[in-house]
């Protein structure tokens, strides 16, 4: 028992060595042996180089995958067949699947024509799922209910590979108000580009949220009425950069623990305090939940994609400052559709992904 446990614990530590070796960014690529620098920051190849993969901070442009193209479309949930439940069985097959849950648990309610719900319990740290397909600027709206306890959020978020976010957040108790905000490049700029709007009770009662992104506005928009507008023009810095997302992105709805012990004191204020987990809420369905109506996305392409373009990929003059987008007719597949991927000769079955989520989380707050 002694010897298996100390085993355990040394291949634990082990991979967390591992996990800090194989960090990637912009300024520190990741190796030809291990050429994709995935969602979470980590290098490695096979689902690494899928959906989240970051193609400036890959081995070269072309390590990640082609994002699959825009497709308009209405989601709903009567069911989850459209909804893969593990995303590391993913093979980049957009037309298979709609979804994928990243981490976490979902389950279908079947009540009022199908809800999904993402479920976020103290075990599985909360809930992600993202849209296999990308979107090149367009409309998105998700009809939802949100949360009402503190330490808690949801968030309805589009997401590019280089950290391009638009976002609808809903912080812990707070079921009056939702906040919209964006980033670009995953830069957390000072003072924040956030914004407030009331909304009559987010828990009890869905609503639709819509971020219609333009090359040239954003504009948020809750039950068809607009509450914020922002111009790219108004984003351009002293050196003359436009700090406004322009890049291919994936879209993400999510239910995660802001409230716990270990996170920064700012954040936890800001979600509504530290979680209960004694809340007769949760003690009575198990978990805290999230529920999605509908997600419908109409593309807003800049250029019309022609009838044999099947993904978006970054051009070879693409810098974080001037990334290129072209639309490509390149397949969006891996070349073997298995959840395990190699780092010098080793198989990991996915493990290092799983704890990069687990130790690193991957929301930019």
């Amino acid at each position: 028992m002694h010897t298996s446990l100390a085993l355990a614990v040394s291949l634990i530590f082990a991979l967390v060595v591992t996990v800090e070796a194989l960090k990637c960014n912009a300024t520190n690529p990741c190796p030809s042996s291990a050429p994709c620098c995935s969602d979470f920051g980590f290098c490695g190849s096979e689902h690494f180089c899928l959906g989240g993969c970051n193609p400036i901070a890959s081995n070269s442009l072309d390590s990640c995958r082609p994002n699959p193209i825009c497709k308009s479309a209405t989601h709903t949930f009567t069911d989850n067949s459209r909804i893969l439940s593990n995303a590391t069985f993913f093979d980049g097959n957009a037309t298979e699947y709609d979804w994928v849950v990243d981490k976490g648990n979902i389950m279908n309610t079947n009540t009022s024509g199908g809800e999904l719900a993402l479920l976020l319990t103290k075990e599985n740290g909360g809930t992600r799922i993202s849209s296999t397909r990308y979107l090149h600027y367009g409309t998105v709206t998700a009809r939802l209910k949100a949360g009402r306890w503190g330490g808690i959020v949801v968030a309805a978020i589009t997401m590019s590979d280089i950290k391009d976010e638009i976002d609808w957040e809903f912080p812990g108790n707070s079921t009056g108000q939702v906040q919209t905000n964006y980033f670009w490049q995953g830069v957390i700029p000072t003072p924040r580009d956030g914004g407030i709007s009331e909304v009559q009770d987010t828990f009890g009662t869905y609503h639709d949220y819509t971020l219609d992104w333009q090359p040239k506005t954003l504009t948020f928009s809750i039950d068809g009425k607009v509450v914020r507008t922002v111009n790219a023009s108004n984003t351009v810095d002293p050196q003359g950069v436009t700090r406004f997302p322009s890049t291919p992105s994936r879209v993400q709805l999510s239910i995660w623990p802001a409230g716990i012990e270990g996170v920064a004191a700012g954040t936890v204020h800001w979600s509504g305090g530290l979680i209960n987990w004694d809340d007769p809420d949760y003690k009575s369905a198990g978990h805290f939940y999230t529920l999605v109506k509908s997600v419908s996305i109409k593309c807003g392409d800049p250029e019309t994609p022609g009838p044999n373009i099947t993904s978006y990929k970054y051009g070879k003059n693409s810098t974080l400052m001037m990334p290129d987008v072209l639309l490509s007719n390149q397949t969006t597949l891996l070349n073997e559709a298995r959840a395990a991927f190699k780092y010098n000769g080793l198989q990991f079955q996915g493990m290092l992904l799983a704890v990069g989520a687990l130790l690193f989380g991957s929301y930019v707050l």
